[in-house]
């Protein structure tokens, strides 16, 4: 086959636009061994391409790169779910022998009396409830400071008081001029009740 021939055909089939046909010439000159020397660089990658294409098993290699994966997925999967199950049971059994070891504990001592003799529990008992009621008193006294509060602005709510009053007018007397047939009535309650 001519050089320049060849050449055209490499340079087509690097670009990516040489045809089915122009591959397989390429694929069978570089084959057939009588291989020009400015080409011979190309003779082990045409021959290894056409074997891929010849060979069956290796046509699927995509499948066997994504059985591949998914097999070392699955692979990872079993690894993690057998160290949960690993783990989790550990925990369980750590759960079941202190339950079973703090139940037969309680079995051994029955329940038990704090005091033996009842007057000692009844004076017990008193001295706490005159603690808790101290406190209670302490906490309550600190509240009579409102008192002292509620004194103090006595005077202040006296001088609020003629505000409230003159508000309260104010207001009325906005109602009377949206609504004249309903203020009517109500200025009429209020003379009654003055």
């Amino acid at each position: 086959m001519e050089t320049s021939k060849i050449e055209k055909l490499l340079r087509n089939y690097f670009n990516g636009e040489s045809t089915i046909e122009e591959e397989r010439e390429l694929e069978s000159y570089f084959r057939l061994g009588n291989v020009a020397e400015e080409f011979r660089e190309y003779t082990e990658f045409f021959n290894g391409i056409s074997e891929l294409s010849t060979n069956p098993d290796d046509s699927n290699i995509e499948e066997e790169v994504m059985d591949f994966i998914l097999e070392n997925e699955h692979n990872e999967k079993t690894k993690y779910r057998w160290l949960w199950q690993t783990v989790t049971g550990i925990a369980a059994s750590v759960i079941i022998v202190l339950g079973g070891f703090l139940f037969y504990q309680q079995q051994q001592k029955p329940f038990e009396d704090t005091f033996k003799d009842p007057k000692e529990a009844y004076a017990y008992a008193q001295q706490t409830l005159r603690f808790v009621s101290g406190k209670y008193n302490k906490g309550f006294a600190q509240l009579a400071d409102f008192d002292k509060l509620e004194n103090a602005t006595l005077p202040i709510k006296k001088g609020i008081a003629p505000v409230n009053e003159f508000y309260n007018a104010i207001e009325k007397m906005e109602k009377i001029q949206t609504q004249p047939a309903e203020a009517d009535s109500e200025i009429v309650k209020s003379n009654d009740s003055i």
